[in-house]
């Protein structure tokens, strides 16, 4: 990673910090809930929040190309990206959002060829922001003192997966077979990502549809705290899928 990339992080996490400020007065205020083309949930605080960002990146990036979630909803995806580009997600746990639960987030990765070199993902009803810095995760909590964050080897016997709210009990018992976890916690978004990241959690196994900019953030700062995220074989799991409208196939996320 470079020095400029080993900057970047910062200032993607003020970034989402400010949209957080934004979309934050919103959560549990009543917003109108819109059903996209692919029926999934947007809101005004999708919006809002998207449009800042937007703003912000090209203050401050200007010649690094965005693809972004709700922009991709309304005018498609394009064919073709440079080799280094940013995915955001302004609210991701639209659903989570929705329900009054407090599992959504805001994320903005960059990508240099097809893999995550920098990100920022803040979690607004906790204040909570992980971004990567030199080689390092960092962690704030309403913009307090910054802390490093660092994966926790696997604990044998108290292994704690990080799944699906809609996952079923026979799934997660095929994946617990497959995996080797022992307990299980439903929750939203890509804080997933982060908590194992902190050490919170050891596995995030996705064997289900996603979107880049779902998980572009979280890969992001997972790396940079000794975790890994992969393909389920182990091999790498990369960016850039224009040809495939930035759909991701499935994916496990490790502890260190």
């Amino acid at each position: 990673m470079s020095k400029t990339d080993d900057e970047v992080g910062e200032a993607l996490a003020e970034i989402c910090e400010a949209a957080a400020a934004l979309i934050l007065p919103l959560w549990r205020s009543g917003l109108a809930v819109i059903q996209k083309a692919d029926e999934s949930p947007v809101t005004e605080a999708d919006r809002r929040g998207e449009a800042l960002i937007l703003q912000r990146l090209a203050e401050r990036f200007p010649d690094v190309p965005v693809i972004s979630e709700e922009d991709a909803s309304e005018f498609g995806t394009p064919d073709a990206i440079a080799p280094r580009f940013f995915l955001v997600d302004p609210l991701d746990g639209t659903k989570a959002f929705v329900r009054g639960d407090p599992h959504f987030t805001v994320n903005i990765g960059l990508i240099q060829d097809g893999q995550p070199v920098a990100g920022a993902v803040c979690a607004p009803p906790t204040g909570e922001t992980w971004w990567t810095a030199g080689g390092k995760a960092l962690k704030r909590v309403n913009g307090g003192a910054t802390q490093p964050v660092r994966a926790r080897p696997w604990p044998t016997g108290e292994a704690l997966a990080l799944v699906s709210h809609t996952m079923k009990d026979e799934t997660a018992m095929k994946l617990a077979e497959q995996y080797g976890f022992d307990r299980r916690e439903p929750m939203d978004s890509s804080i997933k990502l982060c908590r194992i990241a902190e050490g919170a959690a050891d596995i995030y196994p996705r064997h289900g549809p996603t979107m880049e900019w779902d998980v572009a953030a979280g890969h992001a700062v997972l790396e940079a705290a000794g975790g890994r995220l992969t393909t389920p074989e182990g091999g790498a799991f990369v960016y850039g899928k224009a040809q495939d409208g930035f759909r991701n196939g499935w994916f496990v996320a490790r502890g260190a």
